[in-house]
């Protein structure tokens, strides 16, 4: 249990500091890649890009094609998943009042991924129907965890609790993933362009990011709207109640939120893990445990976290590349586990 939220600590520095690590990530992001282009030169044309400013940095036509068209919507795709993903995460762990709520740990992204596989298999060029089929999959596979470890919970008379939602979210991800590995094999002319998507990719360009910004506001501003009603919900559903605060919409709410943040995050990008895991967890020990703070920190670190990862994964065997979710694995695990054996102790 994440328990009572602890204070935040200087909230405007925190800020300040997640934006400046962002956008020198960002920077980085565009520097990253098989091209070899002078980073002050690629500074000059960031301002150039500005509105109402004018730079002159020297690229030729084909190197600004190159970061106009490729680098950039990378990097801006690679941003807003990361951030969806993360503040999905930290949405998750208020509601259920659990730090180790994720969207993959809880179903929604196995969920999101079944239905995408769907949509991808049934209505291959209605491109539009995969972030409808990617929520409506993330509220069944959260539904369906929830409902499973609640009952799971009573049956056993524990009345639930970490290790019994991880686990029922376990249960759910195995169950959907291998319905969505049957269809996969019913389409077999399907299985490259399923694969790739479920290693994840943010290399899609405009057309990612075009897609994804509409349900990424909508959730964004809904789950940032939320983060004082997290907060009091941490002190229990009788003590909300009596401040006025109706636990049950607050939860639908949020939880409505996240999982229209990961299916888009998802139907873009593809499975990428650990992300809504580890950022909320690094901004709780740093900056505190009110969701006034770890909500927002959350949407910029894990903005961050996946432009450093896509960076990562697009130079450490260069000129080949490997799968951001393979990157986000090797750090996610381990991290993960530690977690999990932080979160054992305090409940001992």
């Amino acid at each position: 249990m994440t328990g009572k939220a602890r204070p935040s600590r200087a909230r405007p520095v925190w800020v300040v500091g997640a934006l400046v690590v962002l956008a020198l990530t960002m920077v980085a992001g565009l520097l990253g890649g098989a091209a070899d282009i002078s980073p002050w030169q690629v500074v000059l044309q960031v301002v150039d890009w500005l509105p109402f400013v004018s730079a002159d940095s020297g690229l030729a036509p084909v190197e600004q094609g190159l970061l106009y068209e490729l680098r950039l919507p990378r990097v801006l795709v690679a941003a807003v998943v990361g951030g969806l993903l993360a503040m999905a995460g930290a949405g998750y762990q208020g509601v259920f009042r659990n730090p180790l709520a994720d969207p993959y740990l809880l179903g929604a992204a196995s969920g999101a991924g079944l239905a995408t596989t769907l949509a991808i298999v049934l209505l291959p060029g209605a491109s539009a129907s995969i972030p409808v089929a990617a929520f409506a999959g993330a509220v069944g596979g959260v539904f369906l965890a929830y409902t499973l470890g609640n009952a799971a919970g009573r049956s056993g008379g524990t009345g639930g609790g970490t290790a019994t939602l991880v686990l029922a979210g376990v249960a759910v991800t195995s169950f959907l993933t291998a319905i969505q590995t049957f269809v996969q094999q019913l389409k077999v002319e399907e299985l490259e362009r399923i694969y790739s998507w479920i290693l994840g990719d943010v290399g899609g360009g405009w057309d990612q990011l075009v897609l994804v910004l509409p349900y990424a506001a909508v959730s964004s501003v809904l789950l940032l709207l939320h983060g004082r009603m997290l907060d009091v919900l941490s002190v229990g559903d009788e003590e909300a109640g009596s401040l006025g605060v109706r636990a049950g919409r607050v939860r639908l709410t949020v939880l409505v939120a996240a999982s229209l943040a990961t299916a888009s995050a998802v139907a873009v990008s593809g499975l990428i893990g650990f992300v809504g895991v580890v950022v909320p967890h690094v901004v709780r020990r740093l900056a505190g445990g009110s969701y006034r703070i770890v909500l927002p920190l959350s949407l910029i670190g894990g903005a961050a976290f996946l432009v450093a990862a896509d960076l990562i994964a697009r130079t450490v065997i260069a000129p080949a590349e490997l799968p951001i979710g393979v990157v986000t694995m090797f750090v996610g695990a381990p991290f993960f586990v530690g977690v999990l054996r932080m979160t054992r102790r305090v409940a001992t």
